[in-house]
């Protein structure tokens, strides 16, 4: 009886844990990706980017499977990359502000832009605009969904980076990962 009992119990816990297993990522398409709460607190892929034609600065993180690709192989599936666009201070003339460390000058956070990769996503992507497994969704500053936004242009700019896993600046990152 008492053997009974205790691989019931072991078989109870067992299901319990399998049933806590994550299930796979769902194969998601453009604009899906939820809006990954807590970024900030991740590694950072790049800071500060100055993009003074563009008059943005662009603060970029990445998850935690993402900080484990690397030059040679890329990035892993589970990959996340979240890229914060931040318009900068303008002045009189409209041209951008500058600090006293020769840096552009944040005003507000424009845009949130999320990038993921993982097996099936983006399956529904004309074959010449895939971009590998990667997929995009675009958030405003204040984090909602940007239902304007335009994934093509993503995938416009990204496609040319294939030998850089679809990612700008790749050999940036991994140089300073060194």
């Amino acid at each position: 009886m008492k053997k009974r009992i205790v691989s019931a119990v072991a078989l109870g816990l067992i299901v319990a844990g399998c049933s806590q297993m994550a299930p796979p990522p769902a194969a998601l398409n453009d604009g899906e990706l939820a809006f990954p709460d807590g970024y900030k607190s991740w590694p950072v892929f790049l800071s500060a980017v100055q993009r003074e034609d563009a008059k943005q600065i662009r603060d970029i993180y990445m998850n935690g499977e993402a900080a484990r690709g690397s030059s040679s192989s890329g990035f892993p599936q589970g990959s996340v990359l979240v890229m914060e666009n931040w318009a900068v201070k303008l002045d009189a003339d409209g041209k951008p502000m500058k600090g006293a460390d020769g840096k552009l000058v944040k005003d507000k956070l424009a845009a949130v832009f999320v990038m993921g990769k993982n097996p099936g996503w983006g399956a529904q992507v004309p074959a010449e605009q895939k971009n590998g497994n990667w997929i995009y969704t675009a958030f405003k500053g204040n984090g909602e969904l940007n239902g304007d936004a335009k994934y093509n242009t993503c995938r416009g700019c990204h496609t040319p980076l294939k030998d850089k896993d679809f990612v700008f600046r790749y050999d940036e990152h991994f140089a300073m990962k060194k």
